[in-house]
């Protein structure tokens, strides 16, 4: 399905976290990351489902009460809870194709990777968007590791 497609701004994108990149990961702890991450995501996802379980029932009962903020807080914690779902549904899509070693699975990283990074520009947080470009860049360096 992904095999001959590239992902949305992925052409574009590339050179930046690739050959134009400020540093290049080790091949060791490439191949170590492209072994270990799907576990590492897979644990990580069922420690977190809690909590994010926890945030979406509080988070949806405080829903209305975010716009007593004013318009543009209510809209942010909207869209931030939407961002969220959206990104822990894609990385849980993710772990088949991560443990298969499969494009697909890298795509949906690459996906759940996008929204974070958006979702870190909306809640103006800029460890979150120095942190989810660091990711995006080894995500880009792995990405030859997946058929």
């Amino acid at each position: 399905m992904f095999m001959n497609q590239s992902a949305v701004l992925e052409t574009e994108l590339a050179p930046y976290f690739t050959t134009k990149a400020p540093f290049q990961f080790p091949i060791d702890f490439r191949a170590g990351f492209v072994k270990y991450w799907p576990i590492v995501s897979l644990v990580l996802l069922v420690l977190t489902l809690p909590a994010i379980l926890i945030f979406l029932g509080i988070g949806t009962a405080f829903l209305p009460f975010s716009y007593l903020g004013g318009v543009a807080a209510g809209f942010g914690y909207t869209i931030s809870m939407v961002l969220t779902i959206g990104r822990v549904v894609l990385w849980a899509l993710a772990l088949s194709g991560l443990f298969n070693r499969k494009r697909q699975g890298w795509v949906l990283s690459y996906y759940a990777q996008l929204i974070s990074i958006v979702a870190s520009v909306f809640s103006f947080s800029v460890f979150g968007i120095l942190f989810g470009l660091l990711f995006l860049m080894l995500l880009f360096q792995v990405r030859e590791y997946y058929n």
